[in-house]
């Protein structure tokens, strides 16, 4: 059983590593100093698809059981994505079922970004969103740029 020291050592070691070597079109830190277990993340629409020029925050919170378990990780701006259910919490395996300890606040973003561009409709969190990707991209094209274009709107 970790301790939340352990945590917290391993969520420095991936501050750490976020300042030092940052990922592309991703950033994230904890909210406040004084509490490292909740961290807010924010991810750019990736350029060349209907998210780009879009700025969406997250939030990243964290177990004193992190990282043998996943984080809970939100979007907090508004989504229209097969994956995202309406509270803006996400459907993704890396933080479910494909969880594993080698994740770190990095992968996880990246992961995330990828997941815009590239949803499982197969598993959806917003049955909508799901059914306009499958059969009428260009309708939910047109929902995600409304998205991207809020997300700038409200940063």
């Amino acid at each position: 059983m970790a301790s939340s020291s352990s945590s917290q050592l391993r969520l420095m070691s991936d501050l750490k590593a976020i300042i030092n070597e940052p990922t592309g079109g991703c950033s994230a830190s904890p909210l406040s100093d004084d509490n490292i277990f909740v961290w807010s993340a924010t991810i750019f629409g990736p350029d060349e698809t209907p998210w780009e020029g879009g700025v969406f925050s997250l939030r990243l919170t964290f177990g004193n059981n992190y990282p043998e378990k996943p984080p809970r990780v939100r979007f907090t701006s508004e989504m229209f994505h097969p994956n995202v259910y309406h509270d803006g919490t996400l459907c993704m395996d890396i933080i479910q079922d494909a969880w594993s300890p080698c994740h770190n606040v990095s992968t996880i973003l990246t992961s995330v970004q990828s997941l815009l561009t590239d949803p499982n409709p197969a598993s959806p969190a917003n049955p909508e969103a799901a059914q306009l990707y499958q059969h009428d991209i260009q309708a939910y094209n047109k929902r995600v740029r409304r998205c991207a274009r809020r997300s700038i709107e409200s940063s």
